[in-house]
């Protein structure tokens, strides 16, 4: 339902600018308030998961959630619509959260690799429905429709969490850490908003400095703040377990060079190639597509082979990708454009579920839900850094040919060829960094937990 709901909005929000009469640079908000409020919750609602039951929190979001649709839907105002999708964040992110850990509980044993790689075919088949389904809704019920579809879903959410997920014993000598969860907040608002408006407001504009002086000074208080805490809502002595770190470290990188061609490529469909938003959907579909085939396989061979050797294929699979993509020309055969998108999908979703499984089985189970809460921030950051990396270099090169003589077109590609290079380049970097993780994890994955865990 996040995913899906993610790609339905993000078709809808031409038709929600002209409808409420506002500018796109005002719409944005509708994406960028969800985003924002997940970003900053996703740790604190993996504590309460762990602390509280994961099945209460995940119920609670699947109802947090449907409320708030059910309010996009009628909102009679712009800055109404943008309230209550501040409210389906809250709920998306206990669901986020969550998810994770409630796996990692009902897969203890060597089936957990299959588990999570029908998890990342279910966000890869939401993520290429998406878009589709979105256009055919707007063009037939309108965009309040987009919202009104979470209502029967979350309802049906609800019930089979309910019905299905097992109780977790809530841990009564614990209390929650509000002021860390205010400072990562305050944090992480300033990280992202600079991070996102960089490239149009200026990298040295008054909003973007003020918003990384926060960042600067939040974080480190954080820090202080959870290493002074009894009960700290983000257990700093994680980051010490190098399995998890690098995991994740890893997966920033991944999803940062991942997004280089995600931010770029339908700019290159649309300008260069002179397709219509119907067939660029088509090439873009080919790499969800693609993930949803590959990520359940790479599953099942997470527990049979090093976690490591599949995160480090699936990396320079995808550098290989975005090096195919970055070669392309502006008179390029469509097939080509597919090829890379295919190739890039493959990468993808070999590198995913295994190294998902590495971080979440190098934590303590009684964590694995704050586990599950930094590996989709960790993802949702890489995302924004991805964008703002890709279009400052895209900017950066594009400039430089318009200097030197060249067209649009060819200031374009120039751009273009510039930003996708430095993502194949993070990816293969990547790759090389998760290659010095083999050791770490025995030869049968399934019992990596336990070796890991002793070692910490």
């Amino acid at each position: 339902m996040a995913t899906l709901d993610a790609g339905i909005v993000n078709t809808a929000l031409p038709t929600i600018a002209l409808g409420f009469g506002a500018s796109l640079a005002q719409a944005q908000w509708i994406v960028a308030g969800y985003f924002l409020v997940i970003s900053c919750l996703l740790p604190l609602f993996g504590r309460m998961g762990d602390m509280y039951g994961r099945r209460r929190l995940y119920s609670i979001g699947f109802i947090v959630f449907t409320a708030a649709s059910l309010f996009c839907g009628s909102s009679p105002t712009l800055w109404a619509l943008i309230a209550a999708r501040v409210g389906q964040g809250v709920g998306a992110a206990m669901l986020m959260a969550n998810g994770p850990g409630i796996i990692m509980a009902a897969f203890p044993g060597p089936t957990r690799g299959r588990a999570l790689g029908l998890t990342g075919m279910t966000v890869a088949l939401g993520s290429l429905a998406g878009p589709g389904l979105g256009g055919l809704l707007i063009q037939g019920f309108g965009w309040r429709s987009v919202f009104y579809l979470n209502i029967p879903i979350g309802l049906l959410g609800l019930f089979l969490a309910r019905r299905f997920l097992p109780p977790q014993e809530r841990l009564r000598d614990e209390t929650l850490d509000l002021g860390g969860a205010v400072l990562f907040a305050l944090g992480m608002t300033g990280l992202l908003l600079a991070m996102s408006h960089g490239h149009d407001w200026g990298w040295t504009s008054p909003p973007v400095l003020a918003g990384l002086c926060v960042a600067l000074v939040a974080f480190p208080g954080f820090a202080a703040w959870e290493r002074r805490c009894q009960h700290p809502m983000l257990d700093l002595s994680l980051f010490r377990i190098w399995p998890f770190f690098s995991g994740n470290v890893v997966a920033f990188l991944a999803f940062l060079s991942m997004f280089t061609n995600a931010i770029l490529l339908p700019f290159y469909l649309h300008g260069q190639q002179g397709l219509e938003p119907y067939a660029t959907g088509l090439v873009l579909s080919s790499l969800p597509l693609t993930m949803a085939v590959i990520a359940p396989m790479s599953g099942y061979l997470s527990e049979r082979v090093n976690f490591a050797t599949l995160t480090s294929i699936g990396l320079g699979i995808m550098s290989c990708g975005l090096l195919l993509l970055s070669s392309l020309a502006s008179d390029s055969p469509l097939w080509r454009v597919y090829l890379g998108q295919v190739v890039l999908g493959m990468g993808v979703g070999m590198f995913m579920s295994p190294n998902n499984n590495s971080v979440l089985s190098s934590a303590p189970q009684d964590k694995v839900g704050l586990v599950g809460g930094v590996l989709a921030l960790v993802r949702n950051v890489g995302m924004v850094s991805g964008i703002a990396v890709a279009i400052t270099v895209f900017e950066g090169f594009q400039g430089m040919g318009l200097r030197a003589g060249e067209t649009a077109d060819a200031a374009f590609m120039t751009g273009f060829h510039a930003a996708l290079t430095a993502g194949a380049i993070l990816a293969a970097g990547a790759g090389c960094l998760s290659l010095f993780r083999r050791r770490l994890f025995s030869a049968k994955p399934a019992q990596v937990h336990c070796v890991v865990k002793k070692d910490a």
